[in-house]
């Protein structure tokens, strides 16, 4: 079967495309944006290019000059210096907005390129852990039926010692407040399944249920396992209350919330489903607090 760490790598890779995918659409719209204000700046400088092509190029001052009517040649030459103004002010600005569109375009191909590197890397990994489970299969295959109930057997006292078999439908520990109401939440989805990659409402992987049941409590976490780790504040192994995450294996593997009295709820791994656990069943890590 896909490793912890695999399943975690691969989860924390999908997070990293989706938001490279987001960040090269904004820039894409945002390349849309300036194009579009260039354009309107150009229509609106194309009447002044074409008045000066009627008049065969000429100096405005020079045009005016062949005026015979004074009073005629002032009020166009206030004009036409309002008009040169205009335009050089015009001019400058398509000048900055062509600068900067270039740049924009720049970081769009930018962001576009890591968000395609993004997705190889992620089929990379979906290809290894197809390799595992397709190699973990044909290993079940080729077991005897004595074996495999063997294997089940072993399966059943490993979740009868992680205390699945009489697991209580409610929480009924010491704690209260936001740290209650997760730990609620967690309980309410004992038995559901191990989702790889998912954060419910019908199954969950280990850190999309942490997320979700402390988002029930009105706090918003990362979603990876390495991502929480990151951001809680981590407190000692003696000093755990209800409701802080566990880490087991290192800071980016596997995370269960703590219950109390040495135990924890998580979503273990595919095949099996949301239970509590004693800390002791998998070498424990760290701890942190929302």
């Amino acid at each position: 079967m896909p490793t912890l760490q695999t399943r975690t790598s691969f989860n924390a890779a999908l997070e990293k495309k989706a938001k490279l995918q987001k960040d090269a659409k904004r820039a894409q719209e945002q390349v849309a944006r300036q194009q579009q204000e260039i354009n309107e700046l150009r229509d609106e400088m194309g009447p002044m290019a074409a008045a000066q092509y009627r008049n065969g190029g000429l100096d405005p001052s020079v045009q005016l000059f062949l005026s015979s009517d004074p009073d005629d040649y002032l009020d166009k030459a206030e004009r036409a210096d309002r008009l040169s103004s205009r335009q050089v002010s015009m001019l400058s600005s398509l000048q900055a907005k062509q600068h900067e569109l270039a740049q924009t375009r720049a970081e769009a191909a930018r962001k576009l390129s890591e968000a395609e590197k993004a997705r190889m890397r992620l089929g990379g990994k979906k290809e290894e852990i197809q390799g595992k489970l397709r190699e973990a299969r044909r290993l079940l295959n080729t077991l005897t039926a004595e074996q495999r109930a063997q294997l089940e057997a072993k399966e059943a006292a490993a979740d009868e010692a992680a205390g699945t078999s009489d697991s209580a439908a409610t929480y009924n520990g010491p704690t209260s407040g936001r740290a209650r109401t997760a730990i609620e939440f967690a309980y309410a989805q004992l038995g559901k399944p191990y989702g790889w990659g998912s954060t419910g409402p019908d199954s969950y992987d280990c850190s999309g249920l942490t997320g979700a049941a402390w988002r029930a409590a009105g706090v918003s976490l990362p979603r990876t396992v390495q991502e929480q780790y990151s951001a809680g504040r981590k407190v000692a192994k003696s000093d755990l209350q209800p409701g802080d995450i566990i880490y087991w294996y290192n800071s980016s593997q596997h995370n269960g919330i703590y219950i109390g009295d040495g135990k924890a709820i998580h979503a273990p791994r595919t095949g099996k489903n949301i239970e509590v656990t004693p800390l002791s069943y998998m070498p424990y890590f760290a701890a942190t607090r929302p």
